[in-house]
């Protein structure tokens, strides 16, 4: 069930929903909530890798973090997005979620007017910032302006709580962007295994 306002403002008075800081009350839509977006970024960037390596075939000649560079901009300030590029960012808001409400998060309409990509999914009880994976699929940079709500979540309540604490993650309440940790899949180490035995590796 898609929760409305009246669902949404009745979960934060009762302290089931946390979004703070909440800087303008209009932020709560009828059906959507606007996000705005952080302060810190890790850009990806042409350094020292050839590519960006998400396998554990090159015994991390190749490691992630240096594909991507950590930056940060004050509330107010801007940030240009170049062309076909990949940046990492959070949402200003920290967000603690019900156990049994998930979120659809999305870019708003006139952000993807400018090109701007964004889908992602969040777990029913999780805390921290909303983190998100941007691209610029325009062919002219975008100059983003930090603070500015550029996303929208839309809540979903499912018939069952979840437990997100049940189990090791590897983005647990984060509050910062976080590079990619695909290398610590559990496949990835029987994959790595059976590659090693196709190529002769000891």
């Amino acid at each position: 069930m898609n929760l409305v306002k009246a669902d949404i403002d009745q979960l934060i008075q009762q302290g089931k929903l946390t979004i703070s800081p909440l800087l303008d009350a209009k932020q709560i839509g009828d059906m959507v909530i606007d996000f705005r977006l952080g302060t810190d970024f890790l850009v990806a960037i042409d350094g020292s890798n050839p590519f960006i390596d998400a396998s554990l075939n090159n015994n991390d000649k190749f490691p992630i973090k240096n594909s991507f560079q950590e930056t940060r901009r004050k509330l107010g300030e801007t940030f240009l997005f170049h062309p076909h590029q990949t940046v990492l960012a959070s949402s200003l808001e920290y967000v603690k979620l019900p156990k049994d409400v998930y979120v659809e998060l999305t870019m708003r309409s006139s952000y993807l007017r400018l090109g701007l990509s964004l889908a992602s999914i969040v777990q029913p009880g999780y805390c921290g910032c909303f983190s998100i994976e941007l691209t610029n699929v325009n062919k002219i940079p975008v100059n983003l302006t930090v603070g500015a709500p550029i996303m929208q979540a839309r809540l979903f309540k499912i018939s069952v709580e979840s437990n997100y604490f049940s189990k090791r993650r590897k983005y647990m309440c984060q509050v910062r962007p976080l590079i990619s940790a695909v290398a610590t899949d559990g496949d990835f180490a029987h994959l790595h295994e059976i590659w090693k035995q196709n190529n002769y590796q000891t």
